[in-house]
């Protein structure tokens, strides 16, 4: 890094996206007051068809938006209290809603009784779809995907064993780097809010990988109630 780069602020970083967030979205909607316009005077099938699309288009880069400003958003989280094994099959039911292919590669090895934990019942169900949603998009192994869950003295404790073909990260510096590995439609910062996330409710997550069976483990901890 040259010496001369500024080091800019976190803080700064999310203020600079959420003026940048709004200005965009002025110009979207001064789009789709023309786009209404055109439609009310087209009178060709084909021309209507095009503005429809057109709308879909500008529809889905605010929509865009809308996800890269809620990953930048800072965690505040509101407190409930959730029974684990209630949270467990929440989890299990909003990943077959959304996500029904790899939901079916899912063992779910579950050992929980009567215990609770005291979270924001948005916010931290948002970190697991991102540890399946990374599952599903890196390197994914043949076999079953594990999910255990089970109580320790203080803690709830969740793993997940993703079969790998390969694998060439640094899993103890997952989410510490946000914008560290960019692509089309994603920018590193799932696992950067998730952390945030756990920081917020003082759960932990860590992974390693175990090259003897070739798994990815990802770990996640929360206190009980």
């Amino acid at each position: 890094m040259s010496e001369t780069e500024p080091k800019i602020e976190w803080r700064a970083v999310r203020g600079f996206v959420r003026q940048l967030n709004h200005d965009l979205r002025n110009h979207l909607n001064a789009i789709e007051l023309q786009v209404s316009f055109l439609n009310e005077i087209a009178t060709d099938d084909e021309m209507k068809a095009e503005i429809k699309r057109l709308r879909e288009m500008t529809a889905a880069l605010a929509a865009d938006l809308r996800g890269l400003s809620q990953s930048m958003k800072e965690p505040d989280p509101a407190r409930l209290r959730y029974p684990a094994k209630e949270f467990v099959e929440d989890l299990r039911a909003r990943l077959e809603r959304e996500q029904p292919e790899l939901a079916a590669a899912v063992e779910w090895q579950v050992s929980l009784g009567e215990e609770a934990m005291e979270i924001d019942p948005q916010l931290i169900p948002d970190v697991f779809m991102e540890i399946f949603a990374n599952a599903a998009l890196h390197g994914r192994g043949e076999g079953a995907l594990i999910f255990e869950a089970r109580s320790t003295a203080d803690a709830i404790e969740f793993d997940l064993h993703e079969p790998k073909t390969k694998f060439d990260g640094a899993p103890e510096n997952w989410g510490a780097r946000p914008f560290e590995h960019v692509r089309h439609g994603h920018y590193g910062l799932g696992l950067f809010r998730a952390l945030g996330i756990l920081e917020q409710h003082h759960g932990t997550l860590c992974a390693r990988f175990e090259p003897a069976t070739s798994q990815l483990v990802t770990s996640i901890a929360l206190p009980k109630a």
